[in-house]
C-alpha cells in the first residue's frame, strides 16, 4: 500500500475512533490504535514505530486510569460497589435500547434503580446519581484525550514522516 494511502487511511480511522468515543457506538480507542498500527506498518519507518509505541503506551494508560479514578471517586463518595455493577449492566442494556446515548442513560438509570431499591427514596438515592454521572464524564473525559494525544502524536508522525 502506498504510504499516501496509508496515512489517510489512518487519519480517517484516528477520526472515525475519536467520533467513536464521543458516541459511543464503537470501541473508540481501539480504533485509533489501530489506525496508528496500520499507519506504522505501512509507514514501515523508525518515526512511524516511535509514534506506535507512544499510542500502546497512552492508550494503556487512558484505559488503567479510565477504570481507576472513577472507581476511587465512587468509592470515596461511597457508592457501593453493587451500585456500579447495576449501572454497567444497566449501561450494556442502554447501548442496545438507545444507540449513542444509551451507554449514559441505561448507567445513570442502572445507578438509580440501585440506590433507590437501597435507599429507599429519591432525595437520598440523588447524590450517588450525581456522583455516578461525575464519574462517567471523567471517565469519558479520560478516553477522549488519551484518543486526542494519540491523533496528536499521529500528526507529528506524519508531519516529520512526509514534512
Amino acid at each position: 500500500m502506498d504510504l499516501a494511502v496509508g496515512t489517510a487511511l489512518a487519519a480517517a480511522g484516528i477520526l472515525f475512533g475519536l467520533i467513536g468515543i464521543v458516541v459511543p457506538v464503537l470501541p473508540g480507542l481501539i480504533v485509533v490504535l489501530a489506525s496508528v498500527l496500520l499507519w506504522a506498518v505501512v509507514a514501515h519507518d523508525p518515526v512511524a514505530y516511535v509514534v506506535l509505541a507512544a499510542a500502546v503506551v497512552i492508550a494503556a494508560l487512558g484505559w488503567t486510569l479510565q477504570y481507576l479514578l472513577p472507581g476511587r471517586r465512587l468509592k470515596e463518595a461511597g457508592v457501593p460497589t453493587r451500585t456500579v455493577i447495576v449501572g454497567g449492566i444497566g449501561a450494556v442494556i442502554g447501548l442496545f435500547l438507545i444507540p449513542g446515548l444509551g451507554l449514559l442513560v441505561g448507567f445513570v438509570a442502572g445507578v438509580l434503580l440501585a440506590e433507590l431499591a437501597r435507599q429507599r427514596t429519591l432525595q437520598a438515592a440523588w447524590p450517588s446519581v450525581k456522583q455516578a454521572l461525575a464519574a462517567a464524564a471523567l471517565s469519558f473525559g479520560i478516553e477522549l484525550a488519551a484518543g486526542a494525544l494519540i491523533a496528536t502524536a499521529f500528526a507529528i508522525g506524519v508531519w516529520r514522516l512526509l514534512g
